[in-house]
């Protein structure tokens, strides 16, 4: 996977380096991607992942492919700094749980956005009605300016349905 851009993983390369490129390209708080040092650090510095030592050179080995089987404690510790299921960094989840860790992962970049997040939660409370209007009138607003009518990688109404999925922890801390 090309670094950049919000594509998904793709076949192309290792399942395990494309995810983490993936994650490493999108979870990452405002300004600046992590870097490996960052979340070697993080993930080796921290008890809430287990104990793990894991380093730069390792996880750069990780993401471009030239490892491919790292050990249990590793994969959670890294699904656990981004959030996402251990399946979803192992391939292991069906084709529509891999889109939905990304479409969560999407939703939390968009949260990011102050803009963004100030519409949301001004809706907040709103009859079903008024808040159908407010999309009605985002809609109209896109179209105006000739963008889609859904944001990229949004399925029909982009809802948020609060039913769990990643919890923002990639944002603790700064690169």
């Amino acid at each position: 996977m090309a670094a950049g851009g919000d594509r998904s993983p793709d076949a192309a390369g290792s399942p395990l380096a494309d995810r983490l490129n993936y994650l490493f390209t999108t979870m990452h708080p405002p300004g600046a991607p992590y870097t490996n040092a960052y979340v070697a650090e993080e993930i080796s510095g921290g008890g809430e992942y287990g104990g793990v030592s894991l380093t730069e050179q390792y996880l750069s080995m990780l993401r471009n492919g030239r490892r491919t089987n790292p050990s249990p404690d590793v994969l959670r510790a890294l699904a656990k700094f981004f959030a996402v299921p251990v399946g979803y960094l192992l391939g292991d989840l069906s084709p529509s749980q891999a889109e939905r860790v990304e479409e969560e992962v999407r939703f939390l970049v968009a949260m990011r956005d102050k803009r963004v997040r100030s519409i949301a939660l001004r809706s907040v409370g709103l009859p079903p009605e008024v808040q159908d209007s407010l999309t009605t009138i985002i809609s109209q607003f896109r179209q105006q300016m000739n963008l889609p009518p859904e944001p990229p990688g949004t399925n029909g109404a982009g809802e948020a349905d609060g039913s769990g999925g990643p919890d923002g922890g990639a944002t603790n801390g700064s690169r």
